[in-house]
């Protein structure tokens, strides 16, 4: 019997793929079939250090009826910057649905994450953000505070940002490599600059405590905290979710065990029927954003249906493209 070799794609390559594939349609889809019930997702895994300070997910699940099942790792390690070492890695592994048998690894060295994580942020936003967004603000100036603003590019005009960091020399950084795309950057040291002045907030960091707090947010507001993806985690004071008019989450039952709607729903302050699915409101007008005086905040902890599809798209453009 002709046992057929796995493909494996390497990170150079699947940039190049990538340009050929519209990833944030394809996460919107993914997440309408998760909401329908088309997707199964088990429990993540995952591995959480102290010393030094890092995690490792291991994502994985299936489409029913497609062709493939997908499990994914993804590591990281914050202090690895300080050593010349990429803050994140990680790969993806395809599976037959049909014979089991691995079909293709993609070594994208996490960078398929960090994409379906900003195709993600971009959705939300066609969807929740005000019809005119007067400044866009970047809380954590790293690999995905960068993401984030690119893939926003296709779904929000508007190219007044302001970032915020931990240190003058990230931001500045990140004024560095962003303003050459077009956009005007402010940058500051404090939360309190991007809340006052801006009306759709993106935070994607791996805070354990609150950086932005209730009484700092405006009305006219929409926030999606990407960064909590763990139960440690916690970007948002979780009196801002009891104050918004509409919570959105990628998974409702994820949120039960990590997130800022896990640290919400245990400090009292909402409960799981105040919670909407993406997926479900990306298929109901109604639950989508009514006007520009709410307030809103989509909670995204990252589903594996969003590594199904990003995985699925590369490997069937290549085959399209070999």
């Amino acid at each position: 019997m002709n046992k057929k070799m796995s493909k494996i794609i390497k990170l150079e390559q699947i940039k190049e793929i990538l340009k050929s594939i519209d990833p944030i349609q394809k996460i919107e889809e993914g997440f309408v079939a998760y909401s329908q019930g088309k997707v199964v997702v088990p429990p993540i895994g995952e591995m959480i250090f102290e010393n030094p300070p890092g995690d490792c997910h291991i994502k994985y699940g299936y489409i029913k009826g497609d062709d493939y099942y997908i499990i994914k790792i993804a590591a990281g390690f914050y202090n690895n910057p300080k050593i010349g070492l990429p803050g994140y890695s990680g790969l993806m592994l395809l599976f037959s649905q049909k014979t089991g048998e691995l079909i293709c690894i993609l070594l994208d060295e996490g960078h398929l994450t960090n994409v379906r994580t900003a195709a993600a942020g971009a959705v939300v936003a066609k969807y929740m953000a005000p019809k005119k967004v007067h400044r866009i603000g970047i809380v954590g100036p790293g690999v995905q505070g960068r993401m984030q603003l690119q893939y926003l590019k296709t779904i929000i005009d508007c190219k007044d940002v302001i970032v915020c960091g931990i240190t003058q020399q990230e931001i500045d950084a990140y004024k560095k490599d962003m303003s050459p795309l077009g956009y005007n950057i402010k940058t500051t040291l404090n939360t309190e600059d991007v809340t006052s002045t801006c009306n759709l907030i993106v935070t994607c960091t791996p805070s354990k405590t609150p950086l932005i707090y209730a009484d700092q947010i405006q009305k006219g507001t929409h926030i999606t905290a990407m960064g909590s993806d763990t139960p440690e985690k916690q970007e948002l004071d979780s009196a801002i979710l009891k104050k918004a008019d509409r919570v959105i989450v990628d998974s409702i039952d994820q949120s039960q065990s990590r997130g800022e709607c896990f640290r919400a729903m245990k400090n009292g302050m909402i409960t799981k029927e105040d919670l909407i699915e993406l997926g479900v409101m990306i298929s109901n007008k109604t639950l989508q954003r009514a006007s520009d005086e709410e307030i809103t905040v989509a909670d995204l902890t990252g589903v594996a249906v969003q590594d199904i599809q990003i995985s699925k798209a590369v490997y069937e453009a290549l085959l399209s493209n070999s």
